[in-house]
């Protein structure tokens, strides 16, 4: 339209990055009005039909080239004109001798002909076209220097204010220059001195265009690195691609970006195949902000080493993404270094990509990485979205954009996710903030956080792991207490049911007899320190799964060493992000830990006896996985509650069931002090949460309409001399049962005919349960009733007349080498069961005798004898032969 002189701008200023496409802007200008017919020139017709212009007209052109051109030296044209400046080097380009005699005068005394005589000049030569490149390279040579040929720094700045306002006054006039804006254009201070005072000059008058956007640049590219697809057939497949990676954009959108899911990024998708918009957006917005980096050419030439590696590889991928950019490959891996200081090429191979990377090991170690290459696809990408951005405040990608430069359709995207997860617990180099992330030269604290969590004791760890147990201590859930890994000793022998959590030390495994946890659960059920444990069946245990333990193992260490970072981040001499990263890391894993604790304590031990005939040789374990969120305590009680194997209410009918089934009568009744004795001792009976259970089924029984048959009465003691049962009561629902003194519970049938005789005695009539003293079950014993049995629990007594056993002896030879373990079981077998019987008095005595045929050594008989003395023996002595 200039040209036309039907409107348009009559200056130009392209003004772009490094290789940003202003040459080849200019050189399109030129070959636009060659003469060249304009369907010779491809697009050229689309132009012209947009601008209103039916014809191209033939136009004067003048090229300035100030890398050409010699401030200090006069070139001759080719008709003999001798030029020395600028403007003389204009006006003959424009009209030749006739053009030049114009501003000759001016050209010699290398001052500026002002724009008068450039107006002439340009009335003359309209239409013209006038190009100037590399004007910054020109005009700083003469920055401090006086007697050029071609005029002083001030004359050819005021050649330029003069050249725009000429241009600007005469139609058909065209001026367009190119004005760099990377400083390795510019050229230190004289090249950004006259940089200021050109863009001062043409910002009066100029229009600046921007020779290509990113969206021209795919066309760039997809052009000289592909050939057009011109088969019909083939658009389908494209299309079908698009697609498809349409499709797992708007199926997730929580995984990648806002703005990918709109019509517009199809477009942009078909546009650029077969790259991906993702990775000419990171060439162009970021990489292309590197001064070194040429803006389109630099493109070119990374994407044709990417494109020829990924051939070579045979690579399938649907699209080239940010993440199928091989790094690793040696002229990939120049081009993307070769633009920056910074010393990169350690930290690719170390953390993004090559063959002794952490990457390439993770993708080999865990089968779900390794089957996309997960974490080398998501390092690619950081580090192309990273490595130029270093320097700028808002660096590295959110893990959305890493996802989308990643992710293919058909792939599970979540494993990107777990990747990214990983990379960051264990990258030297990968930093994070909020949820950006980003590769630097310098090595984060992710590094020493690994060494400190390599160096953590396992003492420490298990310490870590015992405290935090410890503060859900006071979650008990239905247990009366909850022990943490106690020694055997500090575990007391009472009959309320209680939880023992082992240790961390102390893991099992499921079918696997021999476990650690095993071993000493039964150690502590067996012995309070180096006395048989009596009340058995009121312990549970709670272990750590073998595997899920290596696994807390290692989140402990993690949080030890953030931790420790934390508290010394002074002495560390850490910035403000590093010290906040260590912040949010401590936190990650603290949380990690909490989590994998519930994970880890998940194996519920209950031991059982299969009947009451059983030896302890036959002690069975029970093992259940915990599920559920709760604290362990609660979830340990929930799920005994569930399987019966802790009762927390029995019924009284069913404690008549356990009284009968054993059976648990001493003769024709039992002490209540001494059943609640025989449900915390006998591993064949339920497990009691507590006495109180027993009180209220006792307090049920009794209440009970139909006790004659379902359940028993209650004394407060037995008379032996008369026989009778005091305080014999029946169907009471107000009845205050009590473990102590000499309460029983006493069978319905001997209840029932002590009642009967007591209604006979005083003259009662009426059935049983009816009106007088009998039903309120006050009686006092009766004839025939037959006093309570102590002695050996099982079996009962059988016969027309029972025997009572009063005094016990035993005797026995022990093999001196295995005394510890021959002593041992006589406690469990024997002495614990006597020891058991109420009012028992159990009296041990151990008798010692050694033969000494050859004679007993000094120093023997020395350590015996003080020995002796010291454990307080009754008697002891040696003899002579």
């Amino acid at each position: 339209k200039r040209i036309d002189g039907s409107g348009g701008d009559p200056v130009i200023e392209l003004q772009t990055n490094f290789g940003g496409g202003k040459t080849h802007s200019m050189l399109a200008l030129y070959h636009l009005f060659s003469g060249t017919a304009p369907g010779d020139m491809l697009g050229v017709e689309t132009v012209m039909q947009e601008a209103g212009v039916e014809e191209l007209l033939t136009v004067r052109r003048a090229v300035l080239v100030g890398t050409a051109l010699s401030p200090g030296q006069p070139h001759q044209m080719p008709d003999g004109t001798l030029v020395n400046t600028m403007w003389g080097d204009l006006a003959w380009q424009l009209m030749g001798k006739a053009g030049y005699n114009l501003v000759a005068e001016a050209d010699k005394r290398g001052v500026s002909p002002g724009s008068d005589s450039l107006r002439d000049l340009f009335l003359q030569a309209s239409p013209c076209l006038i190009l100037i490149d590399e004007w910054v390279a020109y005009v700083r040579q003469l920055y401090g220097v006086n007697d050029l040929p071609a005029g002083s720094f001030d004359a050819n700045l005021t050649f330029a204010q003069a050249l725009t306002e000429a241009a600007k006054a005469v139609q058909g006039v065209l001026l367009v220059a190119s004005i760099p804006a990377s400083d390795i254009e510019i050229g230190g201070e004289a090249g950004r001195e006259a940089l200021t005072r050109l863009k001062n000059t043409f910002g009066r008058l100029e229009s600046a265009w921007r020779p290509a956007s990113a969206e021209e640049g795919f066309e760039i590219v997809r052009r000289r690195l592909f050939q057009p697809i011109t088969d019909p057939e083939l658009f389908p497949a494209r299309d079908a691609v698009v697609k498809a990676f349409m499709e797992i954009y708007r199926s997730q959108p929580n995984e990648f970006p806002a703005g990918c899911r709109e019509a517009d990024y199809e477009r942009r998708l078909k546009a650029a195949f077969p790259i991906h918009p993702e990775l000419f957006d990171r060439l162009y917005n970021d990489w292309s902000t590197l001064d070194k980096f040429q803006r389109t050419r630099g493109v070119l030439r990374l994407m044709a080493g990417v494109i020829h590696a990924l051939w070579e590889r045979q690579d399938r991928s649907l699209l080239i993404t940010p993440a199928s950019v091989p790094v690793d490959d040696p002229a990939v891996q120049f081009e993307l270094t070769r633009y920056m200081d910074d010393p990169w090429v350690p930290v690719i191979e170390k953390d993004v990509d090559g063959p002794n990377s952490l990457p390439l090991q993770l993708d080999r170690d865990n089968p779900n990485f390794g089957r996309y290459s997960a974490c080398r696809r998501v390092t690619r990408t950081i580090y192309m979205g990273s490595a130029p951005t270093i320097n700028m405040a808002n660096k590295g990608l959110d893990d959305r954009q890493i996802k989308l430069g990643c992710a293919q359709p058909g792939e599970n995207i979540s494993t990107f996710g777990d990747a990214l997860r990983r990379l960051t617990d264990n990258a030297t180099h990968l930093y994070l903030d909020g949820r950006r992330y980003w590769f630097s030269t310098q090595p984060s604290v992710n590094r020493l956080a690994q060494d400190r969590a390599f160096q953590q004791s396992e003492e420490k760890v298990h310490q870590e792991i015992l405290t935090r147990l410890k503060a859900d201590q006071n979650q008990r859930g239905d247990f009366y207490r909850v022990y943490l890994d106690p020694p055997s000793a500090d575990l007391p022998d009472e009959r309320e049911a209680r939880l023992v959590i082992l240790g961390p030390e102390k893991c099992h495994t499921k079918n696997m007899p021999d476990s650690a946890a095993f071993k000493q659960a039964q150690a502590l059920l067996n012995q309070r320190g180096n006395s048989p444990r009596r009340y058995r069946n009121t312990l549970v245990f709670i272990a750590p799964d073998t595997n899920r333990l290596k696994e807390l193992d290692s989140a402990v260490r993690q949080f030890l060493a953030w931790d420790s970072i934390c508290r010394e981040k002074n002495e560390l001499n850490l910035d403000a992000f590093q010290a906040g990263q260590a912040n949010t890391k401590k936190s990650q894993f603290d949380e990690t830990v909490k989590q994998r604790i519930s994970e880890t304590f998940i194996w519920l031990l209950t031991p059982e006896l299969p009947n009451p005939s059983a030896s302890s040789n036959e002690l069975s374990w029970q093992e259940a996985r915990l599920q559920g969120p709760d604290a362990l305590a609660v979830r340990a009680s929930r799920k005994l509650r569930n399987d019966d194997l802790l009762v927390t209410q029995l019924a009284g009918t069913s404690l008549r069931l356990e009284l009968d089934k054993i059976p648990l009568w001493r003769g024709d009744s039992v002490s209540v002090k001494q059943l609640a004795e025989d449900f915390a001792q006998y591993l064949y009976l339920p497990r009691l949460k507590d006495v109180a259970v027993l009180l209220d089924a006792i307090r049920d029984g009794v209440s009970n309409l139909t006790w004659e048959t379902e359940t028993f009465a209650y004394a407060d003691s037995y008379e032996s001399t008369t026989g009778r049962y005091r305080g014999l009561k029946t169907s009471q629902t107000n009845l205050r049962a009590s473990q102590e003194g000499e309460s029983l519970l006493v069978k319905s049938s001997v209840a029932q005919k002590q009642l009967e005789e007591e209604d006979r005695r005083t003259g009662k009539t009426g059935p049983l349960g009816g009106p007088g003293e009998g039903n309120k079950g006050t009686g006092t014993g009766g004839e025939g009733s037959k006093p309570p049995v102590i002695g050996p629990v099982y079996p009962p007594p059988t016969g027309p007349k029972e025997k009572v056993y009063t005094r016990f002896h035993g005797t026995v030879t022990l093999d001196p080498t295995r005394i510890t373990r021959d002593s041992g079981n006589i406690a469990d077998h024997v002495i614990q069961h006597l020891a058991s019987i109420i009012g028992a008095n159990v009296r041990i005595t151990l008798e010692i005798e050694a033969d000494l045929p050859d004679g007993t050594p000094e120093n023997v008989i020395r350590n015996v004898t003080e020995n002796c003395r010291t454990l307080r023996f009754d008697q002891f002595g040696f003899e002579e032969r």
